[in-house]
């Protein structure tokens, strides 16, 4: 009997440790990696459907003209030059080829637009928010405020020095409180500025809007897996413009609210501060 509880033991102890693996290999990290080419891992609609704007249109697209010019350049070497052409044309106009290079650019242009605006309208028109966060930036730190309605609490992310680093945090991008969200959920995020234009970016969520001082700006987006994802202001804005990373932890429901039962304590604030409005009431 000793024996059959030990191998049930040992047994079980296995299978809790696989759950964990499985589990942390479900979780996606949004950070660049060493000799890494391409975008970050996409988390969410907005970033898929970038991706698939850029990878699937604007490359193949990019490729075919630039294939074309060298062509004509080739072309133009082998079929001009002084031995093969002694006397050359006096020819300055010719019709169809100007209709050509006059029509061709602008069915590129559509072929290209239609794809797009159906794209910025997915990003422009946000859905009807389960959590509005205001990110408010400053010189040189963002700081992450959250609505009434789950505890109306904020806090200030600040850069992490190499020397407070913990194992397995990146450098540089780090940041010490970061925004915490659940996942699946439509995330509002109100972006403003306390004093010089900066911009608020994660690559992994197709995330970029500019934070300008008096001017409220919105955008939003919708995680469909945990982890950790990395960016940082990518608007030149002052003298530490590099040490204002942006950190946003994906959590599950269960996980989410009790770091929201943890935050309200740690992260109190009077009701003078001001932070996230509430979700929009929609019909």
């Amino acid at each position: 009997m000793r024996v059959r509880s030990s191998a049930v033991g040992a047994g079980l102890s296995m299978l809790l440790a696989g759950l964990a693996a499985s589990k942390a290999a479900a979780q996606l990290i949004g950070a660049p990696s060493d000799a890494g080419i391409g975008f970050l891992p996409a988390n969410g609609e907005n970033a898929e459907n970038m991706f698939w704007f850029h990878n699937w249109i604007l490359l193949p697209v990019i490729i075919a003209i630039c294939l074309l010019v060298l062509g004509l350049s080739v072309y133009i070497v082998w079929r001009f030059h002084e031995t093969a052409n002694p006397v050359p044309s006096r020819r300055t106009h010719h019709a169809g080829i100007e209709i050509i290079w006059t029509v061709l650019p602008a069915l590129v242009l559509v072929f290209i637009a239609v794809p797009s605006f159906r794209l910025l309208a997915e990003q422009l028109i946000i859905p009807a928010p389960d959590l509005t966060v205001k990110v408010t930036a400053s010189q040189w730190h963002w700081n992450y405020g959250y609505p009434k309605s789950v505890g109306g609490f904020a806090f200030d992310s600040l850069f992490v020095e190499d020397k407070d680093l913990k194992p397995g945090q990146p450098r540089v991008i780090t940041a010490d409180n970061p925004m915490v969200v659940p996942v699946g959920k439509v995330i509002e995020l109100d972006v403003v500025s306390q004093d010089v234009i900066h911009s608020f970016s994660v690559p992994s969520f197709g995330v970029k809007i500019d934070a300008i001082p008096g001017r409220l700006n919105k955008y939003w987006f919708k995680a469909d897996h945990e982890g950790i994802f990395y960016g940082q202001c990518s608007n030149i804005c002052g003298i530490d413009h590099a040490f204002m990373p942006i950190n946003v932890r994906v959590l599950s429901q269960s996980d989410y609210e009790a770091w929201l039962a943890q935050a309200k304590k740690q992260f109190a604030v009077s009701d003078q501060v001001e932070v996230a409005a509430a979700p929009r009431a929609h019909p």
